[in-house]
C-alpha cells in the first residue's frame, strides 16, 4: 500500500482512506469513474488532496 494510502480501524470502519484525511479511495474514484480529471477533483470536491494523492487511490484501485 502507499503511504498515501492509510488503512484505520476507527476511520470509516477500516476503509482505505488518503493518509491524514477522512476521504476514502472510494470517494475520489467514483468521481474518476464518472469522468472528472483529477485536478477538478482537486479543485472543486478535495482541495486538500494532490494529484500524487489522487493518482494513489487509483493505484489502490488497480491492486
Amino acid at each position: 500500500m502507499s503511504e498515501r494510502i492509510a488503512v484505520q480501524p476507527h476511520i470509516h470502519f477500516g476503509k482505505p482512506c488518503v493518509a491524514g484525511t477522512r476521504i476514502t479511495v472510494e470517494n475520489v474514484l467514483e468521481l474518476v469513474r464518472e469522468g472528472v480529471v483529477a485536478a477538478d477533483i482537486q479543485r472543486d470536491y478535495f482541495p486538500e488532496l494532490s494529484v500524487d494523492d489522487i493518482l494513489a487511490c487509483m493505484q489502490e484501485a488497480i491492486k
